[in-house]
């Protein structure tokens, strides 16, 4: 689905309401919205990975082997970043930051600046399988990378120099994300285990308890105090959301359950001055449901 089609619909959707899209299917009204412009395709072939760049700003990869970087207000895709061989799997960016970042199926990384040529200013090989997991330090001085060949490598993202690589049996990578303010970063993996590691000697700080399922997405809160993982699952079992602790018991905190397939991704919810904290997650069922983080409610 080309997301210039996907942003179209779903603004048609949205254009003359908003509304609250509650876990259990049921719609709260709340109020009128401005009509919405639609826009064309960024992409040319699927959309593989989205993440916000700056306030008014996103950056996509998609199987066209592209990055796109394009604006949230006008719709209109500022930059196209040209150099990957393979469908681009993942993209980050740092806060503040002028660097993007994307992970391919050629098994590489690439470094790009969003105010330089469109080519690559850094190259990231090494992997021996796609790479799956992309972390950004928030100073954007150091990259973390995972891959379906169960290692995780770091980088220096000015020489482009591995720092380090660690190997785990069965550590099939599914998604990284870097703990706010921290030398830490949260990986899921295929052997259904969320793991933090500490990036500074690039070792596994902590092991959560696995789960049934596999692990397929991950995020932290912007207070580095949680992070969230999502589960694969079918037919009603597994396709839970898990809030974990990561600074006092390092336990699981709240499960959210409602959805029948597996769940692809989750993420914290900004919270706004009258609103409870917050989580979303979307699944294979055709649903995103978003739940109040604390009680697991549905909407």
């Amino acid at each position: 689905v080309l997301v210039g089609r996907a942003m179209g619909k779903l603004q048609s959707k949205i254009s003359f309401h908003t509304a609250k899209y509650r876990a259990d299917g049921s719609v709260e009204e709340t109020g009128p919205l401005r009509a919405a412009q639609q826009h064309g395709p960024v992409h040319t072939d699927g959309v593989t990975s989205v993440a916000a760049l700056k306030p008014d700003l996103c950056v996509s990869g998609g199987r066209d082997k592209s990055v796109a970087v394009c604006s949230w207000r006008s719709g209109a895709a500022l930059r196209r970043f040209i150099g990957h061989e393979r469908e681009v799997t993942k993209v980050t960016s740092a806060p503040d930051s002028n660097r993007v970042f994307s992970a391919s199926r050629d098994k590489t990384v690439m470094m790009w600046e969003l105010h330089g040529t469109s080519g690559p200013s850094q190259h990231f090989p090494g992997h021996d399988l796609v790479v799956t997991g992309l972390a950004v330090s928030p100073d954007a001085s150091q990259l973390c990378t995972g891959s379906r060949d169960n290692t995780m490598c770091k980088w220096d993202t000015e020489t482009g120099e591995c720092l380090g690589r660690a190997a785990i049996s069965r550590n099939l990578v599914t998604h990284l994300c870097w703990v706010p303010g921290e030398p830490y970063v949260i990986q899921t993996s295929e052997d259904k285990t969320i793991r933090i590691w500490d990036s500074r000697e690039l070792q596994v700080a902590h092991t959560f308890p696995a789960k049934q399922h596999i692990q397929t997405c991950c995020d932290v809160s912007q207070d580095g105090r949680y992070c969230l993982s999502s589960s694969s699952g079918s037919a009603g079992e597994g396709g839970e959301a898990t809030l974990w602790d990561l600074r006092q018991t390092r336990n699981r905190v709240r499960e959210y359950k409602g959805h029948f397939q597996t769940t692809t991704s989750c993420v914290f919810l900004p919270r706004g001055p009258a609103l409870a904290p917050s989580i979303a997650t979307s699944s294979y069922d055709s649903t995103v449901k978003v739940w109040d983080q604390h009680t697991g409610g549905r909407g």
